[in-house]
């Protein structure tokens, strides 16, 4: 069983497993936003194909740990993704930076601009499922 990470977006959701023994985080794809019903049919799609059992959800927070429009946004949706996924255990994870450097990884990586807005929130993913990864492994 694999775990999923969840960057999710007014636009897209980025998304990230781990690999079967809970070690690493791979980039899946970056789901382009339409409608929710959309959005959780596709996730379930991947949920099924990738056997996942858990998934973990970054929370945008400010720099000094309180919430701005955009983490009451994800709130919002890990509420329909709870009723959707009621089997699955969903972990909320602090996402602070991670854009950041996702960003920098891929223009160290001399990815350009219009692929960089393509694959960030992806990257973005990876970063917020292996910060839980390595936490989780670690106790």
């Amino acid at each position: 069983m694999r775990i999923m990470g969840l960057d999710v977006g007014d636009k897209t959701i980025g998304i990230a497993v781990s690999d079967a023994l809970g070690w690493t985080a791979q980039g899946v794809e970056t789901i382009r936003r339409t409608n929710i019903k959309a959005d959780l049919r596709r996730l379930e799609e991947l949920v099924k194909e990738k056997e996942v059992h858990k998934m973990i959800v970054g929370l945008p927070k400010n720099m000094n740990g309180t919430l701005g429009p955009q983490g009451e946004k994800v709130l919002e949706f890990v509420e329909r993704l709870k009723k959707r996924f009621n089997t699955l255990e969903i972990i909320l994870w602090d996402e602070r930076l991670t854009t950041v450097a996702a960003e920098r990884t891929l223009i160290s990586a001399d990815v350009r601009r219009e692929k960089r807005k393509q694959v960030i929130d992806m990257v973005a993913a990876t970063y917020i499922l292996q910060g839980y990864l390595d936490g989780h492994n670690t106790k």
